[in-house]
């Protein structure tokens, strides 16, 4: 006798599993097999597209994610270290017998005492910082008690100080959030938390700025409220990599305003010119 049986599932279908016919590529497995994975296809294409993240674009947003994660690390070593500005007076102030010179940041200050003889004859200013003596920091006491330091006679203005560190901090906390967002746009496999994650980045590099031009103006005030002891001052290498982290992340976030557009800017800004003659 001919058997036949059906199998039924989304769509009605029969089986001839008589002796001789032949049968489909791997039999019921297979042909279950390959309905499960048209519909595993189905879902890609339907992720990748609309609001959904394409193989293309998720590649481009790790990338810029890495730029604005060394934003990130730039920013918290900058804000962190106390190499924001270095202040180093004449020689001769000491009578050529010992120097001091100190450097601060946004919460910590710092001073090193040397002998003149152990520096460089040539310059005419107390330094640099990397040559041997002993240092002595401490933290600042306006962000608890409200007490101000004096340092060369002279006393910081605190309020710029603590205004240029609140800058720093909101910055900071901006970019972590921008990062968490675009970590839920990959693991989601969707766009909605670009636009977030971008606007929390350019803001904080902007913020990043102000910070700079605050605390530079801090520092013009802290060398003009005494004028007896003449200083030379120069920013560090701290205020460098504040600044490279927000441009980092100013590029970032501008990168993925980009990647949400629904069009490419290259495609509209230099179209593809027709090659049929």
């Amino acid at each position: 006798m001919w058997s036949t049986f059906v199998v039924q599932d989304e769509d009605v279908r029969t089986v001839n599993a008589s002796p001789g016919v032949p049968q489909p590529s791997g039999g019921l497995e297979g042909f279950l097999g390959s309905r499960g994975g048209g519909r595993k296809r189905r879902y890609r294409t339907q992720s990748s597209s609309g609001d959904g993240i394409s193989d293309s674009q998720e590649g481009k947003i790790k990338l810029t994610l890495f730029m604005a994660i060394t934003g990130i690390m730039l920013t918290v070593l900058g804000v962190g270290t106390e190499f924001w500005v270095e202040l180093k007076p004449s020689k001769s102030f000491y009578n050529n017998q010992t120097c001091l010179v100190a450097h601060y940041g946004l919460w910590k200050c710092c001073t090193k005492t040397f002998w003149v003889s152990d520096t460089d004859p040539k310059l005419e200013m107390c330094g640099p910082l990397h040559a041997q003596g002993e240092s002595n920091c401490t933290f600042f006491k306006f962000y608890t008690t409200g007490e101000n330091i004096v340092l060369f006679q002279k006393t910081p203005e605190k309020d710029l100080t603590i205004a240029s560190a609140m800058f720093a901090i909101i910055s900071l906390f901006l970019m972590v959030m921008g990062a968490i967002c675009i970590i839920m746009a990959v693991s989601k496999g969707v766009q909605f938390f670009l636009k977030p994650a971008a606007v929390c980045f350019i803001l904080s590099g902007v913020l990043i700025f102000l910070c700079l031009i605050v605390f530079h103006q801090s520092v013009l005030s802290f060398l003009a409220s005494d004028q007896s002891i003449p200083l030379h001052y120069e920013m560090s290498w701290s205020v460098t990599c504040v600044g490279c982290a927000g441009a980092l992340v100013i590029v970032a976030g501008a990168l993925f305003v980009v990647l949400t557009l629904p069009y490419s800017p290259w495609e509209k800004c230099l179209p593809k010119k027709n090659s049929d003659i």
